[in-house]
C-alpha cells in the first residue's frame, strides 16, 4: 500500500518530516513536495513553464521528490508520473498554522488534498494550530489514526477530510469534533514599507478574529475550543440552494 505525502511548507519541512515518521509505520510513503514554500497559494497548478522534479535528499538518504511548484502540482504528477503504484492515500502536511474558516480557498496544504479527491484518490489535510515552531508528535499520531480511518472507509475516494489539531500537549486536547467549515476570515491589512533603495512596497498582514461569531459546529469553534476539527470538503463550488431561483429571475428577467 503507497501513500502519496506532500504540504505548502516545503520539502524539509518538520511537519512533512514527522508525518513521514508515523505514517510509514503502517504503508510505503512517497514524498511528493514542494521545493520551497508554497503557503497561500491555493489551488494554482503549473502550465505556462516546464514544471522541475529532483531527487532530494537528505542526511545521505533519499527523501522523495522535490518539485518546482505548488502542492497541487505535487499531487498530479506525484500520482501521475512519479510513483511507481497506486496511490491508496494523499496526506498533506503536517502544515504549520491552522486551515479553518476562509482560509482553506488560500491553503496549498488543503488544495493538495482537494486535487488528490478531485483525481479519486482518498485524501487528508492536517494542521497544527500555530505559527511558531512546533512539536508535531502527536498531530503525526492523529494523522496516522485518521489514515488508517480512511483506508477502512472507501466510500470517500472523492471527499478530503480537512484536520485542524489544537496546539497544546495530548492531555488538554478536548474530544474530536466532525465540523463544518466556519465562515472567518482574517482581519486583514497592508504594512507599507519603504526598501534601502526608496522602493515602496507593501506586506499583507491579519489574524483570525474570535470565533464569537461563529456557528458552534464550525472548524473555527471547535478548535477554539481546544477540539480537534474533522471537516469533509467537497471541489463542487455550486450553491445549490440558489439554483432554482436564479434560473426563474434569469428565464424572466435575461430573456
Amino acid at each position: 500500500m503507497l501513500y502519496l505525502l506532500t504540504n505548502d511548507d516545503g520539502i524539509y519541512a518538520k511537519g512533512l518530516s514527522a508525518l513521514y515518521q508515523e505514517l510509514s509505520k503502517d504503508a510505503e510513503c512517497l514524498i511528493v513536495a514542494p521545493e520551497i514554500e508554497q503557503s497561500a497559494v491555493g489551488h494554482a497548478i503549473t502550465i505556462f513553464r516546464p514544471l522541475m522534479v529532483r531527487r532530494a535528499h537528505k542526511d545521505g538518504k533519499f527523501l522523495g521528490y522535490a518539485v518546482a511548484g505548488t502542492p497541487a502540482d505535487c499531487v498530479k504528477i506525484g500520482i501521475k508520473e512519479l510513483a511507481e503504484k497506486p496511490v491508496a492515500l494523499v496526506v498533506s502536511g503536517i502544515n504549520r498554522g491552522a486551515n479553518v474558516g476562509i482560509n482553506v480557498l488560500y491553503s496549498g496544504t488543503v488544495s493538495a488534498a482537494t486535487e488528490a479527491a478531485i483525481m479519486g484518490v482518498p485524501s487528508l489535510a492536517i494542521s497544527l494550530n500555530t505559527l511558531r515552531d512546533a512539536d508535531f508528535s502527536f498531530a503525526a499520531r492523529f494523522a496516522r489514526k485518521m489514515a488508517s480511518f480512511i483506508m477502512e472507509h472507501r466510500s470517500m475516494n472523492n471527499v478530503a477530510l480537512n484536520v485542524n489539531v489544537p496546539a497544546v500537549p495530548e492531555a488538554e486536547i478536548k474530544g474530536i469534533a466532525v465540523t463544518k467549515q466556519g465562515k472567518a476570515q482574517p482581519t486583514e491589512c497592508f504594512e507599507k514599507r519603504v526598501d534601502p533603495r526608496e522602493n515602496i512596497y507593501y506586506w499583507l498582514a491579519g489574524e483570525m478574529p474570535s470565533s464569537v461569531s461563529e456557528d458552534t459546529d464550525s472548524d473555527v469553534s471547535a478548535l477554539e475550543k481546544g477540539m480537534i476539527s474533522i471537516t469533509p470538503i467537497y471541489y463542487d463550488l455550486t450553491k445549490y440552494d440558489i439554483l432554482a431561483e436564479l434560473a426563474d429571475k434569469v428565464r424572466t428577467k435575461l430573456r
